[in-house]
């Protein structure tokens, strides 16, 4: 079993919503960071938002105000609520569970597709 997986994610009309959830199989998940990222087609991929083991958030610009995280330690589990999305928006998203350098895992990625 991979250590995280990713589920979520498809196509939507700009103005849509989407929700991704990331699951972690690892032991102590509160002590682990979540952060999404995303790479657009032909673009390097950028990170989008996080979630530290400390409860701290943080957000890109242009996702802020749009975009929410929530978590639930006793599930082990990270979601990214995507509201009002705009074409800019398409990308593969990927997950992130790090907990130091040697415990940093990956999730296999999922597309979000924003049509105008």
């Amino acid at each position: 079993q991979e250590p995280v997986v990713q589920s979520g994610g498809g196509s939507v009309q700009a103005g849509g919503s989407l929700r991704l959830s990331c699951a972690a199989s690892v032991r102590a998940f509160e002590r682990y960071t979540v952060a999404w990222y995303r790479q657009p087609p032909g673009k390097q991929r950028e990170f989008v938002a996080s979630w530290t083991d400390e409860g701290n958030t943080f957000y890109i610009d242009s996702v802020r105000g749009r975009f929410a995280l929530s978590r639930d330690n006793s599930k082990n589990v990270v979601h990214l609520q995507m509201n009002n999305l705009n074409p800019d928006d398409t990308a593969v998203y990927y997950c992130n569970a790090k907990r130091s350098l040697m415990q940093s895992y990956w999730g296999q990625g999922t597309q979000v597709t924003v049509s105008s």
